[in-house]
């Protein structure tokens, strides 16, 4: 491109708000006509710290092009559980984007409630750890830089470094919020088995023998075992352990469901009931012998039952009889002998459990296990009934309790892997307590631009970008931690063919030995091919290139300004073959215009052909001010998807989970391990010791749409 237009005959300034100095601006046309202003700025730094409210796995960025703000960052142990929306948890290790967890949302009564919500993304870092150990005992593996919600609202492990202004931060006399510690789940061991199907099997369950007349004369004996069940999940569960137990069983429908109707709901077909109907019942049987004495051996009562057998039986009598509300966990029956094993095998586990009387003429009595929800989920854990709709806790009241008080913070003295996770709601719960992840809104405004054609025609440039970070780069204090580019807007969209800053950016991040990666749309980086191998050689480095679409039509609808996603294909392979870590981010996925599966897969195709190290896929989200902007350019380009549109996001900036997870489930990239998929990124420190600097006097991923 030759920039021989670009000389003015005479020089314009405007002030900025946040710069001493006037900006000079400089017009010129970008690609396809569209008029932009430049505004030429001498920053006073370069190095940005990370918002508190963001989502970046990093603490440090650098925007020599200025646009929209950025988002956040959390780090725990791999193996700190996470609340599962079905009631379990799971190490965040095992976690993965598209699953389904518990998060938080303060409602319009303007209390905090328990919500199902997704994780978004999931990546690693290598930071110094923290044992935060509270009262209860638990103890989580933390960074310094992580949030937890508490009695005082949220706050930092550890306060800010020396030098730095203070922050929010824990202390022995703060207590956290959340469920309360998680307990270990059990295995499916022999004894839990057979634990299990003695509760289902005495709580709901159809056992006997009877005597039949043969037509013939004379009488023989018939044996029924009938379990019959409107929860799938228990029902399968039961036939799968008397299959173990070599029992096999037929399955039929006992009852048809009556009153279900098809409704249109967020855009997606579901059954609902209406009123005096009933679910469909489905049945297991066995009518041999040798079934009807084998299920009674099972179903036994143990001479000294085992704590896996307790917690078995308890799951089963729990999927027969067991419900569950905000306020109460109960286990109802008839029968004083089970009455009697559940308030023993809830004693033994360390419930504090009450057997109540409901004053039924049929003498029914119930087992209610008090202590609210801590110990619901205790009880969840413990036991692990097979139904995941009695263990839903949606919409209940988020509350702190005392033994979630912060007892001790030590430094573990090294570095360890931590897990970083994105979240619907902006956080999770982590080991029983509530960990933070919000969102910071997208917006040009704070410049008095605005969100929409601002953002892609008016651009700050900070032309003294390599001076400043060399000079920030030098300081004593700065410690070589990660510096991410292109996590706000785009350093190599197509202006930088003018101003190459990106060259003495990296000259200074090489000469440092500091740690870095870059995101971009363009294949512009290639130029610098020669640096960033360089810096690859001294330090942590990896890239990735943002391609949503292969498909032309799509490309030129949804990004007229950027480069061909070919282009940035083959930037993907050429990057890979100078020894460069680099991966695809698919993103934004917007239904109707690049989710077609065809079009997914010709990228992974692509991709792997291209040697990519990872590929992440996430869904459209559309905050704040972009909503308004994304919505204005659907009307003019799919008017036909408006509506559905409106539809997908009439309850906040995110798609429906369901949506979401269809859109996550298209990505199935060349991942090398299940926490590798998302950022894909494993990034490391630079150096505790870096080496010796000489003194020196001081003198849409809402990515620029022009990227």
């Amino acid at each position: 491109m030759r920039w021989d237009n670009l000389n003015i005959d005479e020089e314009e300034r405007a002030r900025l708000p946040g710069y001493r100095d006037d900006a000079v601006i400089r017009h010129f046309e970008a690609p396809d006509a569209v008029p932009t202003r430049f505004y030429e700025v001498r920053a006073k730094s370069i190095l940005n710290r990370v918002p508190e409210a963001s989502q970046m796995p990093f603490r440090w960025t650098i925007n020599p092009y200025r646009g929209c703000s950025h988002a956040c960052v959390f780090c725990l142990g791999g193996d700190t559980a996470v609340l599962m929306a079905d009631g379990r948890h799971k190490p965040m290790y095992e976690l993965d984007a598209g699953d389904a967890i518990y998060g938080t949302r303060v409602s319009e009564s303007g209390y905090r409630r328990y919500v199902r919500t997704t994780v978004l993304d999931k990546w690693i870092t290598i930071r110094p750890a923290y044992r935060l150990t509270l009262v209860s005992g638990t103890e989580l593996v933390v960074s310094g830089d992580h949030r937890f919600l508490t009695n005082r609202g949220w706050k930092h492990v550890l306060n800010s470094e020396p030098g730095l202004p203070d922050r929010p931060h824990l202390t022995v006399r703060n207590r956290l919020v959340g469920t309360g510690p998680f307990a270990d789940q059990p295995a499916h061991t022999p004894d839990y088995r057979r634990g299990y199907l003695c509760g289902i099997v005495r709580g709901d369950g159809t056992l006997r023998s009877y005597q039949l007349h043969r037509s013939t004369g004379g009488t023989y004996t018939g044996y029924r075992f009938r379990l019959a069940l409107a929860d799938l999940e228990a029902l399968r569960r039961a036939r799968s352990f008397l299959n173990d137990a070599d029992v096999e069983t037929s399955e039929r429908v006992f009852q048809p469901a009556t009153g279900i109707r098809l409704e249109l709901e967020a855009g997606e077909l579901v059954l609902q009931r209406v009123a005096g109907v009933h679910r469909e019942i489905m049945a297991i049987a066995a009518q041999s012998r040798g079934a009807f004495e084998r299920i009674s051996q099972l179903i036994e009562w143990p001479v000294i039952p085992s704590l896996d057998w307790c917690r078995g039986f308890l799951a089963g009598v729990f999927d027969a009889e067991g419900s569950r509300s905000d306020f109460a966990l109960r286990i109802s029956n008839t029968d004083p002998e089970i009455l009697g094993w559940i308030k023993a095998c809830a004693d033994r586990l360390r419930f504090d459990a009450v057997v109540e009387d409901t004053r039924h003429e049929n003498g029914l009595r119930t087992v209610r296990i008090r202590g609210g929800l801590s110990e619901h989920l205790r009880f969840f854990h413990l036991t692990d009934p097979a139904i995941t709709r009695k263990r839903d806790i949606e919409g209940q009241m988020v509350k702190t309790f005392a033994n979630l008080g912060v007892a001790d913070i030590e430094p573990l003295g090294r570095e360890l892997p931590l897990y970083d996770v994105t979240t619907g709601t902006g956080d999770f719960v982590a080991n029983g307590v509530v960990s933070h992840n919000c969102f910071a809104r997208p917006t040009h405004t704070y410049l008095d631009f605005n969100a929409g054609r601002d953002f892609e025609r008016e651009i700050i440039v900070k032309v003294n970008a390599p001076e400043r970070l060399r000079a920030e780069l030098a300081r004593p204090s700065w410690k070589g931690e990660h510096i991410a580019l292109g996590t706000n807007t785009d350093p190599y969209q197509w202006v930088e063919g003018r101003y190459k800053l990106m060259r003495g950016i990296w000259q200074a991040m090489i000469d440092a030995r500091n740690p870095g990666s870059i995101l971009t749309k363009s294949p512009l980086l290639l130029r610098d091919l020669d640096l960033m191998t360089e810096l690859a050689a001294r330090a942590d480095f990896g890239a990735a290139l943002s391609i949503p679409t292969m498909e032309e039509k799509a490309w030129r609808a949804t990004e007229p300004h950027t480069p061909n996603p070919k282009a940035r294909m083959e930037a993907v392979a050429a990057l890979t073959r100078a020894g460069i870590r680099t991966g695809i981010l698919i993103a934004p996925l917007m239904p109707g215009i690049n989710d077609d599966p065809a079009q997914v897969a010709k990228i992974l195709e692509l991709a792997s052909e291209a040697g990519a190290a990872y590929i992440s896929g996430i869904a459209l989200h559309l905050r704040g001010e972009v909503r308004g902007v994304f919505m204005e350019w659907l009307a003019e380009h799919r008017p036909d998807l408006v509506e559905r549109y409106r539809e997908l996001y009439r309850r906040g900036a995110y798609a429906p989970q369901r949506e979401r997870r269809r859109l996550a489930e298209l990505v199935k990239g060349p991942d090398r391990s299940p926490w590798e998929r998302g950022r894909g990124a494993f990034l490391r420190p630079a150096d505790p010791t870096p080496p010796a600097r000489q003194p020196k006097q001081e003198s849409l991923f809402e990515l620029n749409g022009s990227s």
